[in-house]
């Protein structure tokens, strides 16, 4: 009988054990192969991100799969999710405020809803830039300018109309009477060939995020006209705000990350944790200031309300100022 009784115990020891093992274990992805899509081309906003958590998933040890970074290119992001929303392995990807202002554009039937968010990792600030030997020497000027002659300048953006590099100017230009159809938009691929138009005068000004714009400033080719930030930056102290020039706005750019729609719930809690794990690394804190990123942390959870407020506010916005 005691032994009986022994028996049933050890019995129901193991299964507790199993089944609080299962409870709190993270569960890492089935696959060996972890890939992280990078929706732009190398060198790109979304590249730089994704090259960056590759590397500190790594170094950190916080992973023991291999983890690839694949450059989608095309479509202002829709080849790279289009891919992403189709994997059903191990894949996340590199989105931003373009996934929901295409869709409200009617230039994608992608939504956030279709994919799986996982966090929300930073944001950074908008600037507008002129080449060096530029007439322009203001951001007032530029708006004084624009506001006798519409079209006195060319504007380049990347990688489509709609995203924050061009929401950010429209929102500015609007404060001196400017409607959006009345300024000359130029579409490129991405920041480098915007920066090779500029300097080959085929556009007069451009707007793009500034980790973008920064490695072309420090090689002194183009001069950083003003910045979308609430206060002059210690890095940059000579790159004046919009409120200085006369403009009330500031304005972040935000950048995150989602996997597939069938994502399993293991997964995602493997994602979860293990990023909130990266964003406490000191090389993650040295990543954002060598960009010049804020600390914009969000886990799964508060980036799903998150990516619900931030639809509404662009629909909004767009609503209002994107309209033509």
């Amino acid at each position: 009988m005691k032994k009986k009784q022994l028996m049933l115990f050890l019995l129901f020891m193991i299964i507790l054990f199993t089944c609080s093992t299962n409870e709190f274990k993270i569960q890492e992805p089935i696959t060996k192969e972890v890939t992280i899509i990078a929706p732009s081309s190398i060198g790109g906003g979304w590249d730089v991100t994704a090259r960056a958590m590759q590397d500190i998933l790594v170094s950190e040890n916080l992973m023991n799969q291999n983890i690839s970074v694949i450059n989608k290119v095309g479509v202002g992001g829709e080849l790279g999710w289009k891919y992403t929303k189709d994997q059903t392995d191990s894949v996340i990807a590199i989105n931003s405020s373009l996934l929901i202002t295409n869709y409200l554009l009617g230039q994608s039937k992608l939504t956030y809803k279709d994919f799986t968010p996982i966090a929300t990792l930073a944001t950074e600030w908008e600037v507008t830039i002129v080449s060096k030997g530029s007439k322009i020497s203001s951001a007032k000027q530029l708006m004084d300018d624009l506001k006798k002659d519409p079209h006195a300048y060319k504007i380049g953006v990347s990688p489509r109309l709609g995203n924050d590099d061009q929401l950010s100017f429209v929102l500015a230009s609007q404060q001196v009477g400017l409607r959006t159809e009345q300024l000359d938009f130029y579409v490129y691929e991405n920041s480098e060939q915007v920066v090779e138009a500029l300097l080959k005068k085929q556009i007069d000004v451009a707007t793009m995020s500034l980790s973008e714009a920064k490695k072309y400033a420090e090689s002194n080719q183009i001069k950083l006209l003003v910045i979308s930030s609430e206060k002059r930056l210690k890095e940059l102290p000579e790159v004046p705000t919009w409120a200085e020039q006369g403009i009330d706005l500031v304005f972040e750019h935000w950048r995150g990350v989602m996997g597939p729609p069938n994502m399993s719930n293991a997964e995602i809690e493997f994602w979860d944790a293990t990023i909130e794990k990266m964003v406490k690394t000191e090389k993650w804190k040295k990543t954002l200031q060598m960009y010049m990123w804020n600390d914009f942390y969000k886990n799964r959870r508060e980036t799903i309300i998150f990516l619900e407020n931030q639809s509404r506010m662009y629909e909004q916005l767009m609503g209002i100022h994107m309209d033509s």
